[in-house]
């Protein structure tokens, strides 16, 4: 198994200061390529700490990918720090120097001084293109383990990744086929009681079953080698079976994409009204290609079940669009949701039986139940449904 590995840098990421989102993408993008990390490190603005543990880490790992620290200012260690533990010196490469003056020039601006620290790289490295900023990546060899350099800005390094690293990884070493993963999700059952189901299945040897809890979904993940594809398709109608009606996608596009690519075949339009969830469910449909008509959100306001359900018929009445969901106002521990349909209007009332959860939580989880409600009907099926800790009071259909 070739070990892979990933170090970020910067006091803020260590001091959690920032979210270290590069290293999530990597994880996932190494994941899918068939090189699953085997270890990821975190190391402040330290130049002592950063040349310990390239040392430890090249005895270690047979690649490893460094991220951040390669900025203009005096906390940015990451080429010093290689060079130091290679035993080079830094050397300004002149190419990089000038793409970065005509970099600033283009955009109208005068490169500062302190740029040029961006062209220095190791005298025992190969500069890595960076075809979006100016900070200059580049790799080595320290012991047995080839390392990259990359700037710690996102969208720089996950080009960087894709465009430059990942060509060399595969010219360089011979890569395993990527991993088979197959991945559903679902919403209203807790990962203690599908865990119990699922624990009598008899799985392939090599083939693991893996959940991911995230607030308000569980996610459950087959993995194994690509050479047991067809056995792993074999046992995963169990995994389907025993899932039920509480999946709510498969693969990982998310709902919301799901349900745009269904309105859209369909030719369904739809209009979205909210108090509680503040706009969440609207921005999660627009980010999904959905453009609701005419929606909105209002002011926290009293409503009974049957005048939240007169309101989405009236809100698709409205707009002209052939669907309305709406959510109402948190009414203490119970909150109102409507879905109005070419078939007839819809509306649950249910009750929160835990408040443990911060404000932003709860949002999600009722952003997820409103599109459930809509996924439900698409599938012809009644659009109410337990969702675990939240139980229905009250329906209507009118």
């Amino acid at each position: 198994m070739i070990k892979v590995e990933m170090l970020s840098t910067g006091d803020e990421v260590l001091y959690g200061q920032i979210i270290d989102t590069n290293a999530a993408w990597l994880a996932d993008y190494l994941f899918n390529q068939g090189l699953p990390m085997s270890r990821r490190n975190t190391v402040g603005d330290s130049l002592d700490d950063l040349v310990s543990v390239l040392k430890e880490r090249s005895e270690q790992a047979d690649i490893l990918i460094v991220n951040g620290g390669l900025g203009p200012t005096s906390d940015d260690l990451s080429a010093l720090a290689a060079a130091t533990a290679a035993g080079v010196e830094l050397i300004e490469h002149k190419e990089w120097l000038t793409y970065m003056e005509t970099f600033f020039s283009e955009r109208g601006r005068v490169m500062a001084p302190s740029n040029r620290k961006q062209a220095q790289i190791p005298a025992n490295s190969e500069m890595v293109d960076n075809p979006v900023g100016t900070a200059c990546g580049f790799a080595l060899q320290l012991n047995r383990c080839l390392m990259f350099f990359t700037p710690g800005v996102p969208s720089e390094f996950k080009v960087m990744v894709e465009k430059q690293i990942m060509p060399r990884l595969r010219e360089r070493f011979t890569l395993p086929e990527p991993p088979v993963c197959l991945r559903l999700t679902t919403f209203g059952r807790s990962e203690s009681e599908l865990a119990q189901s699922l624990e009598p299945l008899t799985l392939p040897a090599g083939v693991v079953m893996g959940y991911r809890s995230s607030m308000p979904i569980i996610e459950l993940k087959l993995t194994g080698p690509a050479s047991l594809r067809k056995e792993m398709e074999a046992v995963w109608p169990q995994v389907q079976r025993v899932a039920g009606e509480s999946v709510i996608f498969e693969g990982t596009e998310g709902l919301p994409a799901q349900l745009a690519g269904r309105l859209k075949a369909k030719g369904l339009s739809i209009a979205v009204s909210e108090q509680f969830t503040a706009g969440l469910l609207c921005l999660q449909l627009c980010g999904a290609g959905v453009q609701p008509g005419d929606s909105g959100v209002l002011s926290p306001v009293s409503e009974s079940l049957s005048e939240i359900a007169s309101r989405a018929k009236g809100l698709a009445a409205q707009t002209g669009c052939d669907l309305a969901l709406v959510v109402g106002s948190m009414q203490g521990d119970r909150l109102n949701f409507a879905l109005h349909t070419p078939t007839g209007t819809h509306g649950l009332c249910v009750k929160f039986n835990v408040n443990r959860h911060g404000l932003r939580t709860r949002q999600e989880v009722c952003a997820m139940m409103a599109l459930n409600m809509l996924r439900r009907w698409l599938n012809g099926w009644d659009v109410a449904a337990e969702h675990g800790w939240i139980n229905i009071v009250e329906a209507v259909e009118i």
